[in-house]
């Protein structure tokens, strides 16, 4: 069967279909998202060695183990790679991505791959979802990213009327832009010098400011008085969270949410930080609670998560899909299919 991984660029290997033990089941891959990390493990320098690709994926069970009673063949599932303990010191403290079960957790071989095998650690502990007939595999695949969101966004405690930043306007960003207004925003500013993406973002309620505009930050303080009560920084380029310190209000938080390459250094006056009693908060990843809270939000059609979605690619062409993400020119989300080798 063919697999996706990163290996000096993306590679299409053929390997062995997994084997299915008596408490996992295997799943043919429909959709599966192309994220953020995947480019970097690809073109940048992503902190965690690793050459699997792809986390959002969506299919339908083809195989159960003898004693698997909770899934069957034919079920169309979301599943989640990462999956915590919810027992350790970490999750009692609502850390999940912390617990070192959750980073050692993972589907075999990985999301971007015609078949791929989910553990009973996964099974037991809320790893998978069967999707309801309301929604696709298209909207399933992009389950995991939105929960990703939800829990950064969950940490900025949005109030109703508060004015929102975000700083990179690309899937996730955009997404962050759809539940800011969600969630009871009053204005959100996407801020990006794609002037696509930039366009795109103003489909969905969001002042878009263009980076490269010098005057941009002084426009938001004056057009919020005090500057903005969160900025979420959906970008790794460093200079995207010095803007954030910048137009975030005293007192306000500053998300961290796209993936700093490894050995990213910024010069930080810390007196700034202080005198403003900024809150910094990065947030990595989510947990199945997010995933559930996601899923909810799909279901009940109070998102419209599908419609971020611009370009789709067959699993023998995710070389182009990759270079169609990472450039980003015209694309918002990029998804795999696999549906042709039934």
């Amino acid at each position: 069967m063919k697999v996706v991984v990163a290996n000096n660029g993306v590679v299409i290997d053929e390997i062995s279909e997994p084997k299915v033990d008596s408490n996992s089941i295997l799943v043919k891959m429909r959709v599966c998202g192309i994220c953020g990390s995947d480019l970097e493990k690809v073109y940048g320098k992503y902190g965690v060695v690793s050459k699997r690709l792809g986390h959002e994926p969506a299919g339908e069970v083809i195989k159960t183990g003898d004693n698997v009673k909770e899934f069957k063949v034919g079920d169309r599932v979301f599943v989640h790679h990462h999956v915590p303990c919810y027992e350790c010191h970490y999750c009692k403290h609502g850390d999940h991505t912390m617990c070192k079960d959750y980073q050692r957790s993972n589907i075999e071989p990985c999301g971007l791959a015609e078949i791929f095998l989910v553990p009973e650690w996964n099974i037991k502990r809320g790893g998978v979802l069967k999707l309801s007939d309301n929604i696709t595999f298209e909207e399933a695949a992009m389950i995991e990213p939105l929960a990703c969101c939800i829990r950064a966004i969950d940490k900025a405690s949005i109030m109703k009327d508060d004015n929102i930043a975000v700083v990179g306007t690309g899937p996730t960003g955009l997404m962050q832009i759809m539940l800011a207004k969600l969630y009871g925003a009053d204005k959100v500013f996407a801020i990006d010098i794609n002037q696509f993406r930039l366009k795109f973002a103003s489909k969905y309620g969001a002042t878009s400011i263009n980076a490269n505009d010098k005057n941009f930050s002084e426009y938001i303080i004056r057009d919020t008085k005090i500057g903005v009560d969160t900025v979420i920084v959906s970008t790794s380029n460093i200079n995207a969270f010095k803007l954030a310190l910048d137009i975030v209000r005293s007192g306000g938080k500053v998300i961290i949410f796209g993936v700093p390459s490894k050995g990213s250094v910024v010069d930080l006056d810390l007196n700034k930080v202080f005198t403003k009693e900024i809150k910094i908060l990065p947030s990595l990843a989510a947990s199945d609670i997010d995933t559930a809270k996601a899923f909810r939000l799909i279901d009940e059609k109070r998102i419209d998560i599908s419609s971020i979605i611009t370009h789709r690619f067959r699993l023998e062409d995710s070389e182009q899909a990759f270079r169609t993400a990472h450039e980003g020119k015209d694309a918002m989300k990029v998804v795999i299919t696999n549906y042709e080798s039934d």
